[in-house]
């Protein structure tokens, strides 16, 4: 690849199986409906939201969730959500990114104008309208280009509290007299049973569970129920692990819910965050736990901005963990987690992975392949087979372009 390599990876076929609907709304689409609805923002201009909420840098978890608070109350409407999922789709494809598994929390969205099938259906119309738009272009339909598809990933909350929505509010009212960690267990096993139910009768590409929020404290065992309901009803599942916990977290993940994926995975390989006294020969606890999630395929989804930015130890993005997930040959997929908050894109997220991890040839190809091989895609096994064929088909002939 001798060519200019910011132009090779503009051209090739991108995916992201790692992207927050909440953290990717464009700004000034923010600015537009929070005029509409008389909602306040600490600034109603792009440079300003630019400064105070979705900076370069964050200080902390904290401080990057902040951006969160601004986006939410803009999307309590089916008309809003549906121009949100529109305009994210479009964002996407503009890209060069054919695929992608968009995640939310549909429990935050839900009010006394909208159910939780109502949240679904609004975003999955404007996902199915830009799709259907793209994949009328001349180029699609001849199979020059690769068709544009999506799937949607449902979040539980692992934590929430007053305020966070008004379906929580009532659910913490109605269940008050129950311990937190067991109403958390049941809004997500809620979560399960509705995204089973709207999938199946509506048709909605809802292809997975996911669990979000707060990690620390916050165990993964606790909605092992929910987990259990998705994998009896032919539900992928992904989680949020070993971003703000260690490797214990990791590893209740993968022995409790039995997740296809974990997102981040970031604290995979550190000792210093095994807080467990009875784990002594904790090499051998580490070694084991990677070639376990090795050996089982279980795909991490990698977010290096986005981790850069909420992991106040990680002061050089060359000391991220990624580098030990090539060297143990793990199924890894480059991802973006959040647009906007974190300013970036899966062209952006490539790049750095390419300058920092030396990430080329056959290695950069595995990384692309696995976004494709080891999504949730909605089709069939056939035809996520063929897909799976012309994105490798394509790709391998813009990289013999490119070498030339």
């Amino acid at each position: 690849m001798k060519k200019n390599l910011l132009e090779f990876i503009t051209k090739i076929p991108k995916s992201d199986l790692h992207v927050h609907l909440d953290g990717s709304v464009r700004i000034e689409t923010l600015i537009d409906l929070s005029k509409q609805q008389n909602l306040s923002l600490p600034s109603f201009t792009t440079a300003g939201l630019n400064e105070l909420v979705f900076k370069d840098q964050y200080a902390n978890l904290v401080e990057y969730l902040q951006g969160f608070g601004c986006v939410l109350p803009v999307m309590q409407t089916p008309e809003n959500l549906e121009r949100i999922g529109y305009e994210f789709a479009i964002d996407n494809i503009n890209e060069g990114v054919c695929y992608v598994e968009v995640r939310f929390a549909p429990q935050l969205h839900i009010n006394a104008s909208q159910d939780i099938d109502q949240v679904l259906l609004s975003i999955n119309k404007g996902l199915n309208k830009a799709k259907t738009e793209y994949n009328q272009r001349p180029e699609v339909k001849s199979k020059e280009l690769p068709e544009f598809n999506y799937g949607i990933i449902a979040c539980a909350m692992r934590f929430f509290g007053k305020g966070y929505s008004k379906f929580y509010d009532h659910f913490l009212e109605v269940h008050k007299h129950s311990s937190l960690n067991s109403i958390f267990a049941m809004a997500s096993y809620e979560l399960a049973k509705s995204c089973v139910h709207i999938r199946d009768k509506y048709a909605v590409p809802i292809v997975a569970l996911d669990i979000a929020g707060a990690e620390a404290g916050n165990p993964p065992i606790h909605h092992k129920q929910a987990y259990h309901f998705a994998h009896e009803n032919f539900m992928y599942t992904t989680v949020h692990a070993g971003e703000a916990w260690g490797p214990e977290s990791i590893h209740q993940a993968v022995t409790e819910l039995f997740p296809d994926r974990i997102g981040h995975g970031f604290y995979m390989f550190s000792k210093d965050k095994i807080s467990d006294p009875k784990i002594q020969n904790q090499d051998a606890y580490i070694n084991n736990l990677v070639q376990y999630i090795a050996d089982k395929r279980i795909t991490i989804e990698v977010c290096l901005t986005s981790n850069t930015q909420t992991i106040p130890t990680l002061k050089n993005i060359k000391d991220h963990s990624f580098a030990k997930m090539l060297t143990n040959h793990l199924s890894a997929t480059i991802c973006t987690d959040n647009r906007v908050v974190s300013k970036t894109n899966v062209t952006k997220e490539l790049m750095l992975a390419i300058q920092n991890f030396n990430l080329t040839g056959a290695a950069l190809k595995d990384v692309i392949v696995y976004g494709f091989k080891r999504s949730f895609y909605p089709g069939s096994y056939s035809e996520k087979r063929n897909y799976v064929k012309q994105i490798v088909e394509r790709y391998e002939l813009l990289e013999k372009h490119h070498a030339n």
